[in-house]
């Protein structure tokens, strides 16, 4: 067997147990018994480890070497799919093992603290933790940075979104900063002038909302032979490509946080459930990074459910499942679900703000991998920022930098993503709407092929064939920007 061949043998094995691991995790958040955890955590820990040891195995660099001298013979998508496993390989050893180790346990005890901390409003004893994880981050990114020629942010932001780099995220973070806080005080001004919308009357029966939920699953092109829906604390989707699990939680008193986050949901889950059969197993065969992946929850969330064209398609579905009611109007089902409000909690917010938000967190965590930021300043530079940014400011630590988990279990590099998503979900929806020109139509009747089917095309077929760059670039014609999601928020909220 020559070198390439091996290797994509090699990388499939591989993809088989982090196959298995995927199911492991969705299974643990889910339908696992309490009494469980011990031992799901030692199957989980096994398997990690047999595919780190298929990845950094010497016989990996000897055949990666093999096959880049002979990288000639291959189509080009083999050269990207052996460009991106020795991208996997170096990342996975370039940081030594006992540092992969010592930030894994520190990661989990800063967590473990953050979840007594955080309720007790108590920063001082979170303090000490968080020093000692972003002590190892920083060597981590030096060591990835380092095996990878990069500078140790974009190192980090590699993790996540593979091509990113810290070049392209700051002028953009920094042209929203510019002018979505001004735009933010117009919409809160028109909001003002309008009506309050009808709020919706409950309960709303747990059954009526999940089939409602998988009625819109299916409308949106969710293969249930390869896929379900089911509940957690926290919605995510997780599985594998032929199998993939996504997750929400309902609430009898209202129906538009579970519908959403199937929406949102759903949109993960159509890109895995897209990606090229003849690529699986293989890295050029798997998504791309959180940002592309942000991007289609997105875009089915945002830039999709909460527009008039598919709330008139909801409506009559609505009093079909729960019964008849002056909030189901779809002008009504408009103003709910587009409000716009300053608020302390990240994941509570709407989608003008939300950016806002992240780019609080990219100046922040950027500071304090530097060195610039203490820990010890944290809530101070945290408080300031949201006074600067979004126009009001956290009472307290629980509210402020405590909110998030990222940062306790080491996740530095990683709030980026989220909104670079947004933005490119807004490019994206102005791309689709230029080649599919009836799409209001189509899909105020319920009809959403045109949708899914260009995502399909434009970017779920690619895999990580390309960078998030250049998918948005030959599928939009232009580089990643905030001008579309600009475009979107006037449209939207000012129009």
């Amino acid at each position: 067997m020559d070198a390439y061949a091996a290797l994509v043998a090699r990388f499939r094995r591989r993809g088989r147990v982090e196959d298995a691991l995927g199911i492991l995790y969705w299974d643990r958040a889910t339908l696992m018994p309490s009494g469980s955890a011990e031992g799901r955590a030692d199957q989980i820990a096994e398997l990690s480890l047999i595919a780190r040891e298929i990845l950094i195995a010497p016989e990996t660099a000897e055949l990666l070497d093999c096959a880049e001298a002979d990288r000639n013979r291959l189509e080009s998508w083999q050269a990207r799919n052996l460009e991106l496993m020795r991208r996997e390989y170096l990342l996975a050893t370039a940081v030594p093992t006992d540092l992969v180790e010592a930030l894994q346990r520190a990661g989990a005890a800063s967590e473990m603290c953050w979840r007594e901390t955080r309720p007790a409003n108590d920063f001082a004893r979170q303090q000490p933790h968080l020093e000692k994880v972003f002590a190892l981050v920083r060597q981590a990114a030096a060591a990835r940075g380092e095996a990878l020629g990069l500078a140790p942010y974009d190192a980090q932001l590699e993790l996540f979104e593979p091509g990113l780099r810290e070049a392209t995220v700051a002028p953009v973070f920094e042209d929203l900063a510019v002018w979505l806080p001004d735009m933010i005080d117009d919409i809160l001004s028109r909001q003002a002038e309008a009506p309050e919308p009808a709020p919706p009357r409950g309960p709303f029966p747990l059954a009526g909302q999940k089939a409602l939920g998988q009625r819109v699953m299916a409308a949106l092109g969710f293969r249930f032979a390869q896929g379900r829906l089911d509940e957690s604390v926290h919605p995510f989707t997780g599985g594998v490509q032929d199998d993939v699990r996504l997750t929400t939680r309902y609430a009898p008193e209202g129906f538009a946080e579970a519908l959403m986050g199937i929406v949102h949901e759903t949109g993960h889950a159509l890109y895995e459930q897209g990606l090229p059969v003849e690529w699986r197993g293989q890295p050029v065969g798997r998504s791309g990074g959180m940002a592309l992946h942000e991007s289609q929850s997105l875009i089915c969330e945002m830039q999709l459910s909460r527009g008039p064209a598919f709330l008139r398609w909801l409506s009559p579905l609505l009093a079909e499942t729960f019964g008849p009611q002056a909030a189901f109007d779809p002008d009504n089902l408009n103003r709910l679900v587009t409000r716009v409000a300053r608020g302390l909690i990240r994941v509570d917010a709407d989608e003008a703000t939300y950016p806002l938000h992240i780019v609080l967190r990219h100046r922040l965590e950027k500071a304090l991998l530097s060195g610039d930021l203490a820990v010890g300043d944290l809530p101070g530079a945290w408080n300031d920022g949201m006074a600067e940014l979004v126009g009001i400011r956290p009472p307290d630590d629980r509210d402020g930098c405590l909110q998030d988990i990222h940062w306790m279990d080491g996740a530095v590099g990683y709030f980026p993503t989220y909104t670079l998503g947004a933005l490119a979900a807004a490019q994206l929806m102005a791309a689709l709407r230029r080649d599919v020109a009836d799409l209001d139509e189509r899909v105020a009747g319920g009809d959403f092929a045109a949708f899914t089917g260009w995502l399909r095309e434009k970017v779920h077929r690619r895999g990580l064939s390309a960078t998030t760059e250049e998918v948005l670039a030959d599928a939009t014609g232009a580089p990643l920007s905030a001008e579309a999601f600009r475009t979107h928020l006037a449209a939207r909220y000012l129009g």
